[in-house]
């Protein structure tokens, strides 16, 4: 397998990833199936647009391949069709099992785009500009599901789930200091991190610090 066909696959990898976490969270706040679609193309695609937007790639990759879009709409379809015929999966005796699912494709989203996002950055002629790789790689790891959560009017997940921004940054920075050795390497390494860190955190709860309303009254 050459890099084209590498990064090609993982970008299917981190669309499918994405565009499920999104159809469940459209599913969970009862949305249509209109709405369904809506939320898991904007999963999927949210953050690479933004991402295209800061780097001038007009128009933005998502419109000049609707690969991703169509991807993400047969996602939705047969996701909500499933749970539509058989409501028993969002029963609350499913519920640890969902919660794992979610964690698992929330995590493979994030790696996925986040070593994407720097390898497109790359392309277009940034490799040299290191805060912006990371900063474009987190953002296009980050932004598809910000964007979601918003949409569904809920707190995003990046300011309240067991470190997620985080584990984007430390992905991040892998690819981009190890990619002068072998762009291959880097772009694994990376997306394994991310994994790594997002299965630890949400097995062992780990949190960035935080402030209750406890802590302020005392």
């Amino acid at each position: 397998m050459d890099l084209n066909d590498l990064i090609f696959a993982i970008e299917m990898i981190g669309t499918i990833a994405f565009a499920f976490s999104g159809t469940m969270v459209a599913v969970e706040q009862k949305l249509d199936l209109f709405g369904v679609i809506v939320l898991s193309i904007v999963t999927a695609v949210g953050g690479g647009l933004i991402r295209d937007l800061i780097l001038g790639i007009h128009p933005p990759l998502m419109f000049q391949n609707s690969v991703y879009a169509k991807v993400s709409t047969l996602v939705a379809i047969i996701t909500f069709f499933i749970i539509y015929f058989n409501t028993s999966f969002m029963e609350s005796r499913y519920m640890a099992f969902y919660t794992f699912i979610m964690n698992l494709f929330d995590a493979v989203g994030l790696a996925a785009f986040t070593v994407i996002g720097i390898n497109t950055a790359c392309n277009a002629g940034f490799e040299k500009n290191t805060f912006l790789l990371i900063a474009v790689g987190m953002i296009t790891g980050c932004g598809g599901g910000m964007v979601r959560d918003m949409m569904a009017g809920i707190t995003p997940a990046i300011f309240r789930k067991h470190i997620y921004a985080s584990a984007s940054f430390a992905g991040a920075l892998i690819c981009v200091y190890l990619r002068p050795f072998s762009i291959s390497i880097s772009v694994v390494l990376g997306a394994i991190c991310i994994v790594l860190i997002r299965y630890f955190a949400a097995k062992y709860r780990w949190n960035l610090p935080r402030v209750s309303r406890e802590d302020v009254r005392h």
